[in-house]
C-alpha cells in the first residue's frame, strides 16, 4: 500500500541527510506527489472509471470493443514486420519522464492514419495514437513483455499511473482525424497567439452536431512546419498571415472554426510537461477526404501485395490431400479489396504467424501456398465486430499445406492480385526461433 503524500515527505526530510536530496529538490517531488492519483489505493474505482475490467480474447473470437483498455500517446519505435512497437503513453505526470510501453497488433488488430486503413510503416514517429487494447490473448506466445494484470493502478515515480498497462496488445490504433471521425468529434479552434510564425493555439474537443457545453480547453503549440490542408491546397503559417485568417503577431480569437488535427508530441519548454504540438490542420471536409483517399490507395496496394489476412473457422478434410477451408477476413479496410474475393475465382492460400508475417517465402509466398478456387464469398448479416469484416469465403484446395488448420491465421490471394517477392524480415524460414525477436529486445527501464 502506497504511503500517504504527507508521510512520505515526512519520510524524506528524515533520511534527507543521508541521501543525495537536497531541500529544493525534496520540495519539488513533494509538490509532484500531491498531484499524481492515488490509483494504487483505490483500484476498482479506478477501473470503474476506465469503464472496463481487465479482459482476456479468447481464441477464434473477435473481442468486444467495449471491453478494451483505452490509453493514448507519442509513437515512438515501430517494428513493422512484426506488428509491434512502443507508446509513451500519456499519464498524470511527468510526460517527458514517461518510459516507452511497448505494444504488439492482435492479428485481426487495425490501424487508421488520416482516417483510412493504415499499416504501422505508414505512421510518422512522434504522432499521438489512440489505442485500444487487450491483455495477451496467450501470454506464452506474446512478442512483447507480459506484465501483471493490474499493472495500469500502478504508480511510476513522478509519471503518475496508467503509463504501462497490462493491455498491450492492440485491437485498434488510431491517429486524432481518425479517432474524432470514429468518434463523431470535431476540435473548434477558440484562439491563435502567434509569433515568428511559431505559437499556441488554444482549442476544446466537441461533438461535431452540438456542442454539450462540457468540452475543455486545451492549449498546443504549432511553428512555421505545420501543415495547413484546404481542399487540394497545402498551405503554410505564413499564407494564413497574407491571408489576413492569423494575426502577423499577438492574438486573435478564431470564433470556434471547426477542423481536424494531427496531434504529435515534442520537448516543450517552461516546465509544462504535457502539452501537444499540432503537425496538421484540415479546414474542410474537401481536404480530410483527400488525406483519407490518398492513405486509402497506399493500404490498398500494401494488402495486394502482401495478401489478405484471415483465420481457419472450419477445413474438411477429403482424400489425397483434398480439403475444403472456411475462413474469415480480417476488416477494416478498403471495400475494393474484399471485392476481390469472387465465387470460382482462382486463389492461393499460405500460413501466416500471429504477427501476419507468411510461413514460408523463400520464393516467394506463392511457393508453398496452397492453390485452389473460392467456393463462395458471403457477408454475414448485422455488424461485424471489429477486427472481421464479417466476410466469409470457402475455399477449395487439392494439395492443403500444414500450416491451414482451425484457428490458425493465412493469408490469401486472388489470382489477379500481384505476385511479388516479399522482403526477407517479412517472412519465415523453417527455424521456430525466427518466428519473431523475443520480448527481450524492448529495453527494461
Amino acid at each position: 500500500m502506497m504511503k500517504p503524500f504527507s508521510a512520505l515527505c515526512s519520510s524524506l526530510l528524515v533520511t534527507r541527510s543521508r541521501s543525495v536530496l537536497g531541500p529544493s529538490l525534496l520540495a519539488l517531488v513533494c509538490s509532484f506527489a500531491i498531484h499524481l492519483p492515488a490509483a494504487s489505493e483505490e483500484p476498482k474505482t479506478k477501473n470503474q472509471e476506465q469503464g472496463t475490467e481487465p479482459f482476456r480474447p479468447e481464441a477464434g473470437k473477435f473481442p468486444p470493443l467495449e471491453k478494451a483498455h483505452s490509453y493514448r500517446g507519442e509513437l515512438v519505435f515501430v517494428d513493422h514486420a512484426t506488428r509491434r512497437g512502443s507508446i509513451r503513453v500519456q499519464g498524470a505526470g511527468t510526460y517527458f519522464r514517461n518510459s516507452p510501453h511497448p505494444f504488439t497488433m492482435l492479428p485481426y488488430g487495425m490501424v487508421r492514419y488520416h482516417g483510412a486503413p493504415a499499416d504501422l510503416r505508414d505512421i510518422p514517429l512522434g504522432t499521438v495514437m489512440h489505442v485500444r487494447a487487450f491483455l495477451p490473448p496467450d501470454p506464452k506466445n506474446s512478442s512483447v513483455p507480459v506484465l501483471p494484470v493490474n499493472n495500469r493502478e500502478k504508480t511510476a515515480g513522478y509519471s503518475g499511473s496508467g503509463i504501462a498497462p497490462a493491455e498491450n496488445h492492440v485491437l485498434l490504433l488510431e491517429d486524432e482525424p481518425s479517432h474524432c471521425q470514429r468518434e463523431g468529434t470535431v476540435w473548434k479552434l477558440k484562439e491563435v497567439d502567434l509569433k515568428n510564425n511559431a505559437g499556441m493555439i488554444v482549442a476544446s474537443l466537441e461533438p461535431k452536431q452540438g456542442a454539450d457545453g462540457k468540452a475543455s480547453e486545451e492549449k498546443m503549440t504549432f511553428d512555421a512546419a505545420t501543415r495547413i490542408w484546404r481542399g487540394r491546397e497545402c498551405l503554410e503559417i505564413a499564407d494564413l498571415i497574407t491571408e489576413g485568417a492569423w494575426p502577423a503577431e499577438g492574438k486573435k480569437s478564431l470564433d470556434g472554426q471547426t477542423v481536424l488535427l494531427g496531434i504529435t508530441w515534442r520537448p516543450t519548454p517552461d516546465g509544462v510537461f504535457t502539452r501537444f504540438h499540432i503537425s496538421d490542420i484540415w479546414l474542410d471536409e474537401a481536404a480530410s477526404q483527400r488525406a483519407a483517399h490518398l492513405q486509402t490507395e497506399v493500404h490498398k496496394a500494401f494488402i495486394r501485395s502482401r495478401w489478405m489476412p484471415a483465420w481457419i473457422d472450419a477445413v474438411e478434410y477429403g482424400k489425397f490431400g483434398r480439403a475444403t477451408v472456411t475462413a474469415t477476413l480480417f476488416g477494416g479496410m478498403d471495400p475494393a479489396l474484399y471485392a476481390d474475393f469472387k465465387k470460382d475465382a482462382p486463389a492461393l492460400m499460405n500460413g501466416a504467424e500471429s504477427t501476419l508475417k507468411h510461413t514460408h517465402g523463400s520464393y516467394g509466398p506463392a511457393h508453398m501456398a496452397s492453390r485452389g478456387s473460392l467456393l463462395d464469398a458471403t457477408k454475414s448479416s448485422g455488424e461485424a465486430p471489429m477486427g472481421s469484416s464479417g466476410i466469409q469465403i470457402r475455399f477449395e484446395t487439392d494439395l492443403i499445406i500444414e500450416g491451414i488448420r482451425p484457428g490458425r491465421v493465412v493469408r490469401v490471394r486472388p489470382k489477379e492480385w500481384p505476385q511479388v517477392d516479399l522482403p526477407r524480415e517479412e517472412f519465415l524460414a523453417d527455424a521456430p526461433e525466427e518466428r519473431f525477436p523475443t520480448p527481450a529486445i524492448f529495453q527494461k527501464y
